[in-house]
């Protein structure tokens, strides 16, 4: 008797966490499905500085920074933050500098006590920037295109645009590890996209991020979080963004494009980073995020617990293929926008693998109590 109490709350249990997944999947994803980007018009020339920090990036910037430098807009310059590099990196940007015109480079210095954060980089690099519209990317990425620029703050045009949030999708290798990367990258894009879409806007990606310099400044900057080493893109865009001075952009050539990490250990140790931010976002946007993934995990959880006691097996695949199905339908169109049609093939093996590393790093975070962002 006992026995099929337990088994019957399990069902029901896995029936909870099925309603749950098909509000976030269908009622939230699915307000990406349907949406279009619309192409950059040519008018729009407002000044825009794009903010690059690095350290050590040398090589990175050799290979990529032309691809920023050689944008089509009119009006726009590149601020590099030399970030404490002891590799070269200044060599290279001098050398760059000689060729390019609308380069400005602003260097810091390695301070004998302590080193310094991202977030000093990057305000040192708004503060640098003579414009109010600002652009971010990374030293290791490079622009889908040479409109990049134009679509990304085509945006502005709309008076009450104060952030404009892109995609930055990992490239493309072989192995499990580099499809879960992508797989990873796709869902945390969907996921902020499509609550932005629907009035919720909770974070964005600096590899691919723009937003006024006086939001900046209004905002206090990083002020409130500049005590954790991650936030200098997610959690300035928590506390800044609302439903109506926030846009998106998807497509193809306002993409940043990045290389993703090669080993299980680096990219667990980026995981553990980013993560870290989450707990200062607002209480709204963390009961959000945790429903999704709690009932994601609990879904998968449950769905082998029933099948292991054998609880209504036709109901439970059947409630298991629906899901599946709905999922499939809603990520389908965004997998192919974002360029990662071959993902769908293995969406079955990656979604529950993805939830099952997502809450391993979880916990795994709880037990580390510092990082560093380079």
């Amino acid at each position: 008797m006992l026995q099929n109490y337990v088994a019957y709350a399990l069902f029901f249990l896995f029936q909870i966490c099925f309603i749950i997944q098909l509000y976030y999947i269908v009622v939230v994803q699915g307000k990406l499905r349907g949406f279009k980007s619309m192409p950059a018009e040519a008018g729009f020339s407002e000044p825009v500085s794009v903010i690059i920090c690095a350290r050590n990036e040398a090589k990175n910037l050799e290979q990529y920074l032309p691809t920023v430098l050689h944008q089509n807009y009119p009006n726009f310059e590149v601020v590099v933050v030399n970030d404490c590099s002891v590799d070269g990196t200044y060599d290279v940007l001098r050398a760059f500098q000689a060729k390019y015109p609308q380069l400005k480079v602003v260097t810091i210095n390695e301070h004998p006590r302590f080193k310094t954060a991202k977030k000093f980089a990057v305000t040192l690099g708004i503060k640098g920037a003579s414009n109010e519209i600002l652009l971010f990317t990374d030293a290791d990425c490079e622009p889908a295109s040479q409109n990049w620029i134009s679509q990304m703050v085509q945006h502005y045009q709309n008076p009450n645009t104060q952030i404009v949030l892109g995609y930055s999708p990992y490239k493309k290798f072989g192995g499990l590890l580099n499809a879960l990367i992508r797989f990873e990258t796709f869902q945390t894009a969907i996921n902020y996209f499509a609550f932005a879409l629907i009035g919720m806007p909770y974070m964005g990606v600096g590899r691919n991020l723009s937003y006024k310099k006086s939001l900046f400044f209004e905002g206090k900057g990083f002020a409130s979080h500049m005590h954790i080493p991650s936030g200098d893109d997610d959690l300035f865009v928590n506390q800044n963004a609302n439903s109506i001075n926030t846009a998106i952009e998807i497509s193809a050539d306002s993409h940043v494009f990045t290389q993703p990490k090669t080993t299980w250990a680096s990219y667990w140790k980026q995981k553990i980073r980013h993560l870290g931010a989450s707990k200062l976002y607002k209480p709204q946007h963390k009961v959000n995020l945790t429903l999704q993934a709690t009932s994601a995990i609990g879904f998968y959880v449950f769905f082998i617990l029933c099948l292991i006691l054998k609880v209504e097996l036709v109901v439970v695949l059947a409630i298991f293929g629906f899901r599946f199905a709905c999922q499939l339908f809603i990520y389908y169109k965004p997998l192919f926008k974002f360029g990662y049609k071959d993902l769908t093939w293995i969406l079955l093996i990656l979604d529950p693998f993805y939830y099952i590393y997502l809450g391993s790093v979880n916990i795994a975070r709880l037990f580390i109590k510092k990082t560093t962002w380079k």
